[in-house]
C-alpha cells in the first residue's frame, strides 16, 4: 500500500479468498484492505498513539440517520459524557479533497454536533474547530491531544 503522511505504524494483515485484510483494533476484526481502509486505520492509530485518544472512546464506520437517509461515518471520538468530540471523514489517497468532501462532513455534523472535524485522504489532512456560539469554524494546524 501507498506510504501515507502519518508516522509508521504496525498493522496485522492476512489473506482470505485472494483478498488482503487488515485487523481493525476498534471493531476487533479483520476487514478488507481498501485504499480508504488503509487511511482509516492510520487515522485510528494516529489518534491513539500521537493524540492520546482513548481507544474505548473511538467508534469506526457506524451508521447515522441524516434527513431520513442512512449514512456511514468513518471515525468518531466521543467525550467522556457521550457527546462527540471529533468526526473524521477518510478518503482514499487517490481522491482529492474538495468542497464536496467538506460539505459531506458538514452534513454529518448536523447530526453529530462535534467539536472538531478532520478530513483526510492520508496525504493531506484538514482540521477544524467548531464554535457553535458564534456560528464559526477555525482551521487548525493539528488536532489537540485528548483531554478528559
Amino acid at each position: 500500500m501507498l506510504q501515507l503522511e502519518f508516522p509508521n505504524y504496525s498493522f496485522r494483515f492476512k489473506s482470505k479468498e485472494n483478498k488482503r485484510l487488515i485487523f481493525d483494533e476498534i471493531r476487533k476484526k479483520f476487514v478488507i484492505l481498501t485504499p480508504e481502509e488503509w487511511v482509516r486505520q492510520h487515522v485510528v492509530q494516529y489518534l491513539i498513539t500521537e493524540k492520546k485518544y482513548a481507544q474505548s472512546h473511538i467508534n469506526v464506520e457506524k451508521q447515522l440517520l441524516l434527513n431520513g437517509t442512512k449514512k456511514r461515518y468513518d471515525v468518531v471520538v466521543f467525550n467522556t459524557n457521550g457527546t462527540i468530540h471529533l468526526i473524521v471523514e477518510c478518503k482514499a489517497p487517490s481522491v482529492k479533497i474538495t468542497q464536496d468532501t467538506f460539505d459531506q462532513i458538514a452534513r454529518y455534523n448536523l447530526v453529530t454536533d462535534a467539536t472538531y472535524l478532520m478530513v483526510t485522504n492520508g496525504l493531506q489532512h484538514y482540521y477544524c474547530q467548531l464554535d457553535y456560539v458564534n456560528e464559526r469554524y477555525q482551521f487548525l494546524k493539528e488536532l489537540p491531544e485528548f483531554k478528559t
